[in-house]
């Protein structure tokens, strides 16, 4: 299955110069945040695949306008083609802006979790908008990753977890795709297409 992922900052060459066939086969599209919602309804229109989504630190304006014809993920599991995909939106707490949590408090989300992923047998993708800490994340409050992905993933052993948050412009040291164990991490900054 070909994914298209995206976050953080709109492709304009996509959205101004769309090809049709440099997409055909894609087969769901995944926001990892921070993207202007009418991109996304841009994109499930042209592409003509779902698309999920999970809420960035600046998707404020989401709850007022969401963008039309994607679903929202964030703090649920659903299955596409039986995969299973987990979203965990938001990013470390560094003002009173939504979609903003402290370590503890997306541990809380992550509990509250429990019993569906008992019921599914875990998870095959976990798509947030924060990396995990230590792995792709920054040295700043608002870029640092949080700990509790790291036990999620140690846990239950995903094949994927695509997230955002973290600019590849912002340094040489940011890398696209890492290995955690037996996750392929992928960091989802503008775009990028994977075969699962």
């Amino acid at each position: 299955m070909k994914i298209l992922l995206v976050s953080d900052e709109e492709n304009s060459y996509i959205w101004d110069f769309f090809q049709p066939e440099k997409f055909k086969d894609v087969e769901l599209i995944i926001s990892c945040g921070d993207l202007k919602a009418e991109y996304l309804s841009f994109l499930v229109t042209m592409i003509k695949a779902p698309l999920y989504y999970v809420h960035g630190n600046h998707d404020t304006s989401y709850s007022i306008k969401p963008p039309e014809g994607c679903e929202d993920i964030d703090g649920r599991l659903v299955k596409y083609k039986n995969v299973r995909i987990l979203g965990l939106g938001g990013s470390h707490k560094y003002s009173s802006g939504k979609h903003q949590y402290t370590e503890k408090e997306m541990e809380k989300r992550i509990n509250k979790l429990k019993r569906k992923l008992w019921i599914n047998k875990g998870f095959d993708i976990l798509v947030t908008h924060a990396p995990a800490f230590g792995i792709g994340d920054r040295d700043t409050e608002c870029h640092r990753g949080f700990k509790c992905f790291n036990k999620l993933i140690e846990k239950y052993s995903p094949k994927y977890f695509f997230h955002g948050h973290i600019h590849l412009n912002y340094g040489n040291h940011n890398l696209r795709v890492t290995q955690y164990k037996n996750t392929k991490i992928v960091n989802a900054f503008n775009y990028y297409l994977i075969d699962i």
